[in-house]
């Protein structure tokens, strides 16, 4: 059963406010994409695990992330996932709305193969 973490709220709380719609959305997809999933704060930032670190919010005053902790190990047949230069700002790159983000139905499909690399 899935878990969730008061000190998430908090943070999103206290996040810009541009960036709350954003890492509220995020969350409940990460719901959605795993059920089973448990939210803690590591870092002092928003994380989720599901049988190891799966992934993590982070808000700045200018721009949001979102990224999968083994990224390097999950198929990216879209080719959406950071690397190079863009790795540092979250795997789906700096975020300042929620247009930014790709649709729903895809970023539930990189949840799953997050899901899928952690339970091999």
């Amino acid at each position: 059963m899935a878990t969730k973490d008061e000190r998430i709220d908090a943070y999103i709380e206290k996040s810009q406010a541009f960036a709350q719609p954003i890492l509220t959305h995020l969350r409940e997809l990460l719901h959605r994409g795993c059920p089973e999933i448990t939210e803690t704060i590591k870092w002092s930032m928003p994380f989720f695990e599901h049988k190891g670190p799966l992934a993590n919010l982070a808000s700045f005053k200018a721009h949001c992330s979102f990224g999968f902790w083994k990224a390097s190990l999950m198929k990216d047949e879209l080719q959406l996932l950071s690397t190079g230069e863009r790795a540092g700002m979250g795997d789906f790159g700096k975020m300042t709305s929620l247009e930014d983000l790709p649709p729903d139905d895809v970023i539930i499909a990189y949840i799953r193969e997050a899901v899928r690399v952690n339970e091999e």
